[in-house]
């Protein structure tokens, strides 16, 4: 019988003796050190020992019989229950063989390391982090725990664990056998993260489960902080298909809310601190460290042949990296995804409550307000749980909650692992629910607005979409999807499609951004006020706020971008409308007003004016960085409202002298004016190929104000004059051999707009996601596939 297995001398094939988590930890130091990826190293105290333990102190029967008298179905009895087998096994004592083998381990880290090394000691269940269960954070975790007797103490404390409250509801919930469940103990040297940083990835997005993304939550000092979810992580996006090629391919970087952090306690154990106002400001990883961690994730993930959550630390006395724990991913793995289900809201009031969306339905129930464990009695299946952040004593009621809101958290946290893997639509870090919300309120918890998590009072009408994936079929003509909001691009490339036609980067700006690019641009020349402080406020990242700009465009176009790789990817550079700029925080002071936008000062004009061209150039260089740094050359370029043959060539000069190839770059023309259609030849001269954009080309073939309600019935795409414009169009293109296309509604919402299409010729449709299945549907009808 062996009581001590070397984490070093563990693989996956230990996994009955030492359990998932320090079988995984043994085979990543065997097997992938060699490949770079740091494993601190430790020893396993065996599941030969727990049961050892168990016989040693004659606790079989008393276990037994504890277990028989369990009703899973009362939470006092799951208090009780828990209670007594606990004191059972903490009472118990080590057999001399025993306590020297562990004492023997621990002496020999000691001489890796030093005297009385500090340490992590951890439960690692035989049948954890199974594909179908993780049991993540049900067990005990003692950190910073040294000195002999005290590793013997909490070896025992994790044995006991294995009857916490929380795991004997989640043995129920997982149909595991309690009196078959062992538990090992791994014993790891700790990295000096409390002076540096730690945090979790994992080797998929969490929320959609899009495969190409390594995510990388990061927090000042040790890690238990993100999980007890008092705090709001860093976050990172690294896509992986360029980072095999070399490229910085951080595509995206949220600064996080970072107040406090766990640092060593001087006696053993940990304390909370607060975070310096400086280490607020900046992220927690370094550019390098995140292109590190990603790697190593890649190779992880690779070795294992399945998605990843994986736990890291980076020592802040030596400035190393460590990863350590790696578990598969449960939310996405099990499930390939051959459907596509869609949660609609049919009608949206005033949300009362915002916050971080957790998954993608829709929850609907009665509120239950609970701010203490002790009053956990008081929940019922079906109830809405609103409390401040759960921890893993909180599952039992989790589990049978229709929908979950709290203060506090971000997407790593507690309620969000448990609400993701169980299905259940979550919101977190929502500040105040636990205020407006009241026990006895009827809710909907809405999570499907991309990461914005909405609560509205009253049951909201919404319905279910489920779409199979497998009976789409491949089509002559392109159907492509329009994207605005980065947030929902991960979770809309499961839709079939060829590519976005069209990207807008107007949300972008207004909802990332905020600021006007010229505010931005002459920050410093400034008065100092209440404008150039709000704007300090939104940049708080960015000493040069041009930065600010380019970052945030950047990051939204690559998110996008990375969605639809390898697919191509239409971006429009910004159109906003002189009204729509001046909404921007610093508009009015570079925006005049005029009697009619829709015809005024936007698109290649507004590229060309002295005035406002640094902010085109700075939107240039996110172009560049989206392609040059982060490697995405899957996407091309559109101009909008470009009304002469003239404006074009000199659009395209200005983007030359920022720096944009146009040998590396497709850039397209939207066909949205007349004269677009009429000098076709022209155009086609200086573009690699058109989108047309229904809406403003029916609006100036017409004459009418598609924003005056009074004339909407003259607004309508099926227009002969329009239909002639657009199959002429489509025909004079063909000749110039360049592709065109459609973005936009009418196809999906105007009677044979589809057919008439087709028949024309047009090489792809692009329309917004809810309307793909049935263009695809109208255009296999149309070509009889």
């Amino acid at each position: 019988m062996s009581y001590i297995l070397t984490l070093k001398d563990a693989t996956s094939k230990d996994i009955n003796l030492v359990g998932g988590k320090n079988a995984s930890l043994g085979e990543m130091i065997s097997q992938l050190s060699s490949k770079g990826v740091a494993v601190p190293g430790g020893f396993a105290v065996t599941s030969d020992c727990y049961w050892a333990f168990i016989k040693e102190n004659n606790l079989e029967e008393k276990l037994k019989k504890i277990m028989e008298d369990f009703d899973p179905d009362s939470i006092a009895s799951l208090k009780k229950t828990g209670k007594e087998a606990r004191k059972l096994i903490e009472g118990g004592k080590f057999s001399p063989e025993m306590e020297e083998a562990i004492i023997k381990a621990y002496r020999d880290l000691g001489e890796e390391y030093e005297k009385d090394p500090d340490v992590a000691i951890r439960s690692s269940a035989v049948c954890e982090d199974a594909p179908d269960a993780s049991f993540a954070g049900q067990f005990e975790t003692f950190l910073n725990i040294s000195g002999e007797k005290k590793i013997l103490d909490y070896v025992r404390k994790c044995f006991a664990s294995a009857f916490n409250d929380r795991v004997i509801s989640y043995r129920e919930q997982k149909n595991v056998p309690h009196l078959e469940f062992a538990v090992s103990v791994g014993v790891q040297k700790m990295a000096r993260s409390d002076k540096g940083s730690s945090g979790v990835m994992f080797t998929v997005d969490t929320e959609s489960g899009f495969d190409k993304v390594v995510l990388i939550n990061s927090i000042w000092g040790i890690g238990e902080m993100i999980v007890q979810g008092g705090i709001t992580p860093d976050e990172f996006y690294v896509f992986k298909p360029t980072l095999k090629e070399g490229y910085d391919s951080i595509i995206r970087k949220d600064l996080g809310r970072k107040t406090k952090k766990y640092v060593y306690a001087p006696k053993g154990g940990l304390k909370e601190e607060k975070v310096k106002k400086e280490d607020q400001a900046r992220f927690s990883l370094e550019k390098e460290d995140i292109l590190t961690l990603a790697k190593w994730a890649v190779i992880i993930e690779e070795h294992y042949g399945k998605p990843q959550d994986i736990e890291w630390a980076k020592d802040g006395e030596t400035g190393e990296l460590f990863i350590v724990q790696s578990r598969p991913e449960t939310v996405h793995s099990p499930d390939k995804k051959r459907t596509y289900k869609e949660y609609k809201m049919e009608k949206t009031e005033e949300p009362v409550v915002n916050g971080i969306a957790v998954g993608d339905k829709i929850g609907q129930g009665k509120v239950k307000r609970i701010l203490d464990i002790s009053e956990m009695d008081k929940f019922e299946k079906g109830d809405v749980l609103v409390t401040k952040m759960t921890d893993p004593d909180w599952v039992s009621i989790m589990r049978i909650a229709s929908a979950i809101v709290t203060d506090e958290g971000g997407k790593t946290a507690h309620a969000s692992i448990v609400g993701r893997e169980l299905g259940i639509p979550t919101i977190v870090g929502t500040g105040n629910a636990t205020e407006v919300l009241k026990t006895g309120d009827v809710v909907t918890v809405d999570c499907t607005q991309g990461g914005n998590g909405k609560v509205y009072r009253g049951e909201l009408p919404y319905k279910v979409e489920e779409h199979d994936l497998e009976e789409i079929p491949e089509l002559n003509t392109k159907v492509m999807v329009n994207i605005g909001a980065p947030e929902i691009a991960f979770k809309h490339s499961f839709l079939p499609h060829k590519g976005v036609g069209l990207a807008r980067v107007e949300f972008i700006l207004a909802e990332h951004v905020r600021v006007h690019p010229l505010a931005l641009y002459h920050f410093d020349e400034l008065e100092e006020g209440d404008l150039k402080k709000k704007i300090r406020e939104i940049t708080v990242e960015h000493t040069d706020k041009k930065e600010h700009f380019i970052k945030e465009l950047a990051e939204g176009i690559a998110q996008i971008a990375a969605s639809f790789y390898p697919e191509k990817v239409l971006v429009r550079l910004s159109d906003f409308k002189t009204n729509e700029y001046r909404n921007l925080v610093g508009g009015e002071l570079y925006e005049g007003k005029e009697s009619n936008p829709m015809l005024g000062f936007r698109g290649a004009s507004r590229y060309l004016d002295p005035e406002f061209q640094p902010a085109f150039e700075m939107e240039c260089q996110s172009i560049r960085r989206v392609q040059e740094v982060f490697g995405l050359k899957n996407i091309a370029i559109m101009i909008p409202f470009c009304r002469t043959p003239e404006e074009g060539e000199k659009v395209i000069e200005v983007m030359k002298k920022a720096g944009i190839d146009r040998n590396s770059i497709e850039i397209y023309c939207m066909t949205e004016i007349p004269s677009n259609t009429i000098l076709a030849d022209q155009f086609s001269q200086i573009f690699d190929g058109f989108s047309i954009g229904s809406n403003d080309l029916t609006q100036l073939i017409l004459g009418v104000d598609r924003d005056n309600s009074k004339l909407k019935d003259l607004f309508d795409e099926n227009n002969q004059a329009v239909r002639k414009t657009i199959a002429d169009f489509i025909a004079k293109a063909k000749e110039n051999e360049k592709p065109v296309g459609i973005c936009g509604e009418a196809p999906a919402t105007t009677e044979g707009f589809i057919e008439f299409l087709v028949d024309a010729g047009i090489d792809s449709i692009s329309v917004n996601p809810e309307s793909i299945i049935k263009t695809i549907e109208k255009v296999r009808g149309k070509e009889n596939v």
